[in-house]
């Protein structure tokens, strides 16, 4: 099924439902957020003659119209390519010509700085710019409901971060995002008319994933007049709107608590907060709990399974009565329905209980394949089972631990030291608002750990005391070796931390490597 029949459906039954709202204003119903769409889909097919399969690029901020032209795309069955805002211009060049994209839809702001790539651009036919005339004689176009697609067809074209190299298209179907949507409902959370999503985080991702669920349900779809996120706008539009749920990053999670604990805001108007797409600590997520109540959902996915790998639900982060309370909140909870999930040795074998290994997923939301890239893809895809690169722990309850991703587990001395559980430890001392740990080459060890730390403000902390709080909760050879302390951790748009570029500040030159000024490392 093509998924713009999501939006056909709720139109139909609920025209006059409010749909689309920017800040506190609702600036379309459902009968105009489908009039827009399809007229989109009627310019695309009629007036630009984009044919089936056609690839549609968005490089947008975050907006109402998004959502209009993702529908739109759809309908007249092409294939969207979102792309992040925030990549530099011949990133995003890189994408487009990966692609093939007949037609980017842009920013003015956004698409300026390609102006130097188009020459080499030899697909694009037409670009689009945001609220300009070309934009609006799109939506005179003539509506055109949606076309007939196979299911197996693409209709997002995901592009990952390219933290390892370039980036590679992921491959996601029709029908594998409506079994995420649906899997949402089984899961996650439940959604209705009276529901108001807020789209703080990046539209291109995950955050823009969850409109599907909220289409089905003819929920309000809320865009910040910031565009973006900020607690104290979170927290009014929150008032406003009621029942509001939104996908965010940890990072931001930390945030929206300081928020509340700082001006004592009422958490009230916020029904459902998602969070993933990085680690949560277990004294974050417990101190979220006190600050705003039992209104928190972790998941767990990746661009390969977008959002539906695992799910620990309300229930799970806020029952503190349970006796493996603390374990669970460590964990990014059970396989989603609609997925398996094992843990893998190098052989490829079940991992026993408790035991760390790769974690491996199966299901229709994993997606098609890489875009153009049958090597990766046969790399990734084996045997019907994504590899994720992710390395976890799976209890006898299937309760699933990240330990890292497998390029970050540190090995000393021939044994694997995985950061998270340095980084547990760190954030249990009062004085440390955030920590990263990596590894830094040693000539003895292969690699020693190294803690970058970010004081609480107002505190103060000494390698000593920081020395003593780990060797009271971890074994001597996990601790760190040194401590950098830093004003922030450096982060992408979606609040991840960018290790490696932590990496790179503790990597000089040999002929320069030393330890931070007054931070000798130390045994």
């Amino acid at each position: 099924m093509n998924l713009a029949h999501l939006l056909l459906r709720r139109a139909t039954l609920s025209p006059t439902s409010p749909a689309l709202c920017l800040g506190g204003t609702v600036v379309a119903d459902y009968a105009r957020f489908a009039r827009h769409a399809f007229s989109i889909s009627g310019s695309l097919r009629s007036r630009l003659k984009l044919a089936h399969g056609t690839r549609v690029a968005l490089l947008m901020a975050n907006c109402t119209a998004y959502l209009e032209v993702l529908y739109g795309a759809w309908a007249a069955g092409c294939v969207v390519v979102p792309i992040n805002a925030k990549l530099h211009a011949s990133e995003v060049a890189h994408i487009l010509a990966d692609s093939a994209a007949a037609i980017l839809i842009a920013d003015e702001d956004l698409a300026q700085p390609l102006q130097a790539h188009l020459g080499s651009l030899t697909a694009l036919q037409h670009v689009v710019l945001n609220g300009s005339a070309e934009h609006a004689a799109l939506l005179r176009g003539d509506p055109a409901t949606p076309v007939a697609v196979d299911p197996t067809e693409t209709a997002w074209l995901f592009y990952t971060s390219g933290t390892t190299g370039r980036p590679k298209g992921v491959m996601q179907s029709h029908r594998s995002l409506l079994t995420m949507t649906l899997t949402y409902f089984a899961d996650v959370d439940t959604a209705t008319a009276q529901d108001a999503i807020i789209y703080a985080a990046p539209m291109s991702h995950g955050a823009g994933m969850y409109n599907f669920a909220n289409v089905v349900a003819g929920a309000r779809h809320v865009v910040p007049e910031s565009g973006g996120f900020d607690a104290d706008e979170m927290f009014m539009l929150a008032a406003k709107w009621g029942h509001v749920t939104s996908f965010a990053a940890p990072t931001m999670i930390r945030r929206l608590v300081d928020h509340a604990e700082r001006t004592g805001a009422s958490s009230e108007g916020f029904k459902t907060l998602i969070y993933g797409g990085g680690p949560m600590y277990v004294a974050d997520i417990q101190r979220a709990l006190r600050a705003m109540g039992p209104r928190f959902v972790q998941i767990y996915g990746q661009g390969e399974c977008p959002m539906t790998i695992t799910s620990l639900s309300r229930h799970d982060i806020a029952d503190d009565s349970d006796p493996h309370w603390l374990s669970r909140l460590a964990s990014v909870g059970v396989s989603q329905s609609s997925v398996r999930v094992r843990v893998v040795d190098e052989q490829g074998h079940d991992a026993p209980a408790g035991t760390p290994g790769e974690i491996v997923v199966a299901g229709d939301v994993v997606m098609s394949g890489y875009w153009n890239n049958p090597d990766a893809t046969r790399d990734t895809l084996r045997d019907g089972w994504l590899r994720t690169g992710d390395v976890g722990v799976l209890d006898a309850n299937g309760y699933l631990t990240l330990k890292d991703r497998s390029k970050d587990v540190i090995i000393s001395g021939g044994s694997n030291i995985y950061p998270r559980e340095v980084e547990e430890v760190l954030l249990q001392h009062p004085a440390v608002s955030e920590v990263a740990v990596i590894g830094r080459p040693d000539a003895e060890w292969g690699e020693e750990v190294i803690a970058v730390v970010v004081r609480r403000e107002g505190t103060s902390i000494e390698t000593a005391e920081l020395d003593t709080h780990c060797l009271a909760h971890i074994a001597r050879f996990k601790r760190p070796k040194a401590y950098v302390f830093v004003e922030g951790l450096p982060k992408n748009n979606y609040g991840k931390v960018l290790k490696r570029e932590l990496r790179d500040l503790i990597n000089p030159p040999e002929e320069t490597l030393c330890p931070p000024t007054g931070l000798p490392a130390h045994t």
